[in-house]
């Protein structure tokens, strides 16, 4: 039975929580005594951590951007002697007097060119997978342990956003050596859940016969400083600014930082794995210095924190935990409404003709096995206003100095489910039927009330609808999703007395609130994309005019 050896952390003064910036080796290495495993950085230094045994690497228990502190596991070893003895002898041929060779027979020529197949096991890392623009995810559930064998596609992990949760599946099949990742981990794409021992099957061509020994001369020639790949190569924190607070910089960097009064969390690291150094400070502070003082994004709001209450001193109280998506949604919804200047536009749009014809269609609609609701045509008529101003299918750049328009419109819907809402896409809404608008927002929702929406399915809109129609209301102010600029609300329509010119008639009127960033737009194109949008509603025929 193989003996490990566990590798920990010596001991580094009192500086606990010591950031991991660089990793040196990785399983299958063989390492001896001294040899550096990782490089930590503190407030005051930089140091490597050398190995306290020498032997064979199989399993490694950090990772870049961690923080280890005295005695924690680094690695663990196969003892020199063991790996050694695992390993075949190599004899050095000796070297002989040239002789004159012999003709070798047919059948040894014929299996010189035989190519066999050779199957080998290889340890590789399993990464995450693209999930979106979702970064930092929660991980709620490892679903795999070490030694597990584990079959392609099958699930490695479950994430959460605060639009979804989903399954992380395994690339390939394979036996766990090792994970990386426990529940409460933040992950983002590209960062190693484990690691697998897979099959790899290569086709090789053989050596022929050995020739006899006193036919040649031979030397051997083992390489003695094989340059070894990075063994963090394209590590997603190393490629931008990194998103979990930790900052690579000498000490003499911060302390140079602290003296011109930069924030190193906003310094885009060009140093070796992204590190921080004097140049980019100075750029840093030169670009702070050019940029004019304001712009659309730099304005902020600080608000001041509440004062704890006890609300049991004036009777009975219950504590109720938010669920996750209600406790991100939060968050999400201040920053829109002190970041976004929001103005809301009213307006009531007469669907009389609409709905009689939705419910001419309605029978019709349900043998093909449809359910023709009023939002399948209002999305429709939406698109046709958006084409009419397209400022309102834009985003505003994070400079704040331009404006992004778009050439598609995929239109989020408010869904509201028992954990809070949630706000998936239909796509390229221009493009499909009634029928087939009617067919997708049923599907669409019934996955949203059932969990099964996936982080695609909740991003890329570039308008936004919220209907509050199927439980009233005469008006209200939705709040702009970031990063669309405006987001149409929908109350209840009710029949209301009209003046046509001569009397009151009885007209179906759908009250519509729109919300928009006022960066972006002001109240007269805001006023006339509602008049638009009421005009089109009235007559629905007038989206087959574009």
């Amino acid at each position: 039975m193989t003996d490990l050896i566990q590798v920990n952390v010596p001991d580094i003064g009192d500086a606990d929580g010591a950031d991991i910036i660089e990793v040196l080796v990785v399983v299958g290495d063989v390492i001896e005594k001294e040899s550096p495993l990782i490089v930590l950085e503190t407030d005051k230094a930089t140091m490597e951590v050398p190995s306290s045994h020498g032997g064979k690497v199989t399993s490694i228990s950090v990772k870049v951007g961690e923080q280890v502190s005295n005695g924690d596991l680094i690695l663990e070893l196969e003892s020199s002697s063991q790996a050694v003895a695992k390993s075949p002898a190599v004899e050095e041929p000796k070297a002989e007097a040239i002789a004159e060779p012999t003709q070798e027979p047919t059948v040894e020529k014929e299996e010189e060119t035989a190519v066999k197949t050779v199957t080998t096991n290889e340890v590789i890392d399993i990464l995450v997978p693209d999930i979106g623009d979702a970064s930092e995810v929660d991980v709620i559930e490892v679903l795999i342990s070490r030694n597990d064998s584990i079959e392609k596609e099958q699930g490695l992990i479950v994430l959460e956003t605060d639009k979804a949760t989903m399954e992380v599946p395994s690339s390939v099949a394979g036996s766990v050596v090792e994970v990386l990742v426990k529940v409460g981990d933040k992950v983002s794409q590209g960062d190693v859940i484990g690691r697998l021992t897979t099959q790899v099957v290569a086709e090789t061509q053989p050596k022929g016969p050995e020739k006899p020994t006193h036919s040649v001369t031979v030397t051997a020639e083992v390489p003695t400083n094989q340059e070894k790949a990075s063994p963090v190569p394209d590590h997603p924190l190393m490629k931008k600014k990194r998103s979990d607070g930790v900052v690579h910089a000498s000490p003499s960097v911060r302390r140079f930082a602290r003296e011109l009064g930069a924030d190193l969390s906003q310094v885009t690291g060009t140093g070796i794995k992204a590190r921080v150094i004097k140049e980019d400070v100075q750029n840093y502070i030169k670009f702070e210095l050019s940029r004019p003082k304001a712009t659309a994004t730099t304005g902020s709001s600080i608000s001041p924190k509440m004062p704890k209450v006890d609300h049991a001193k004036w009777g009975e109280v219950e504590t109720q935990a938010l669920t996750r998506i209600q406790k991100i949604s939060s968050v999400n919804l201040h920053r829109n409404w002190v970041t976004i200047p929001h103005v809301t536009q009213h307006e009531n749009a007469d669907i009389t003709e609409l709905d009689a014809f939705r419910k001419a269609m309605k029978d019709e609609a349900l043998k093909a096995g449809t359910r023709l609701t009023p939002l399948a045509f209002i999305m429709k008529a939406v698109v046709h206003s958006l084409k009419a101003f397209p400022k309102f299918n834009a985003s505003l750049d994070n400079d704040g100095e331009n404006l992004i328009i778009k050439h598609y419109y995929h239109i989020g819907i408010a869904v509201e489910t028992p954990d809070g809402l949630t706000v998936p896409v239909i796509r390229d809404v221009d493009q499909k039927s009634i029928y087939q608008l009617a067919d997708e927002l049923g599907e669409i929702s019934a996955k949203a009330r059932d969990k099964k929406l996936g982080a695609n399915d909740m991003q890329g809109s570039s308008f936004t609808i919220s209907s509050l129609g199927g439980i009233g209301g005469t008006s209200f102010t939705p709040i702009v999703k970031w990063p669309d600029v405006a987001i149409l609300g929908l109350s209840r329509n009710t029949m209301q007395p009209v003046w046509n010119g001569k009397e009151f008639e009885p007209r179906l009127m759908l009250p519509m609130s729109l919300s928009y960033d006022h960066r972006v737009i002001d109240g007269a194109d805001a006023a006339r994309f509602v008049v638009h949008l009421a005009a089109t509603l009235k007559d629905i025929r007038r989206v087959l005019l574009n």
